[in-house]
């Protein structure tokens, strides 16, 4: 599946400033159409939209950034990475847009980052597409109910220490780079896998190429998902709200596990033979049912 044709030009790179760090994102332009946000997963990059921001581009003016800590964009040295400094990355980078209302769809931790800013600012955003984007299903959050507080406390200070100590795998070509990048996903096609390897590794002096993205993105928060916090800002979301899931992802139904509830007007979509990253398992399904859901 190679990125489509469109005769137009690519996006332009660009940068904007929070919390003191540079941040990069990519301006798919057509400016005078409506404004779209594409916010990728953790440890992906913009350039993982490029296939949907090349069909979209059509009527919207696309943007895509670089979450702190990811592909072209700053790492933020002495962070935990936590998602209300996501969400005041992505809050920082509409300011310099500055047009609203805008539609936004993310993928993952994007996905918690879009519903968290929909939900903070409600009157700014028209539609909101989540593609796994709810965090831990019900069921992990129970589980981890059982680890005590500080045994998690512990677990995540060993974590960071190892993390501290570890270095970036590097690979002797894109081609053994691609080569893990569809063990992570097996439902990438080759061509799938190379796009994104490209744009995902940086090269090193030795020759050898590493992910682009900082390694202590990897840490998982010691902290229990705060399901009442949560459901509190999804119930502020006013606009039409889809939440995707691929059937064949660990991702729970949010229409059947309650989630779903907690919005007042989302609408639940199973796309059948897709993983954890629909727009990429089925790109062709996940674009036909978001442009129904956008009315484009």
């Amino acid at each position: 599946m190679s990125t489509p044709d469109t005769g137009l030009l690519g996006p332009i790179s660009r940068s904007f400033m929070s919390q003191r760090l540079k941040l990069h994102y990519l301006d798919w332009g057509n400016e005078k159409k409506p404004p779209l946000l594409l916010v990728h997963g953790g440890r992906d990059h913009a350039r993982s939209w490029d296939w949907v921001a090349n069909d979209l581009r059509r009527d919207f003016h696309v943007i895509a950034p670089d979450l702190r800590g990811h592909g072209d964009s700053a790492w933020a040295v002495g962070s935990i990475y936590s998602l209300i400094d996501y969400v005041l990355d992505v809050a920082q980078l509409l300011k310099v847009v500055d047009r609203f209302p805008v539609t936004i769809v993310g993928h993952s931790l994007g996905g918690s980052i879009s519903l968290h800013y929909t939900g903070i600012y409600p009157e700014r955003v028209a539609r909101v597409v989540a593609i796994e984007g709810l965090g831990p299903s019900p069921q992990m959050i129970e589980s981890f109910k059982d680890t005590p507080a500080h045994e998690r406390m512990l677990t995540w200070v060993r974590e960071m220490q190892s993390l501290a100590r570890r270095r970036a795998h590097h690979y002797a070509t894109l081609e053994e780079a691609a080569a893990r990048m569809r063990d992570a996903n097996p439902r990438l096609t080759a061509e799938q896998a190379w796009h994104l390897t490209v744009h995902g590794a940086a090269r090193e002096e030795d020759g050898s190429y590493r992910w682009k993205f900082d390694n202590f993105t990897r840490a998982v928060s010691p902290y229990l998902f705060n399901v009442g916090d949560a459901r509190d800002l999804w119930g502020r979301i006013t606009c039409p709200t889809l939440l995707v899931r691929g059937t064949e992802s660990w991702a729970s139904d949010p229409s059947i596990d309650g989630r779903g509830a907690a919005f007042s007007n989302a609408r639940v979509v199973n796309v059948p033979g897709a993983g954890h990253w629909v727009h990429h398992d089925r790109l062709e399904e996940f674009l036909r049912v978001t442009r129904e859901f956008l009315g484009v």
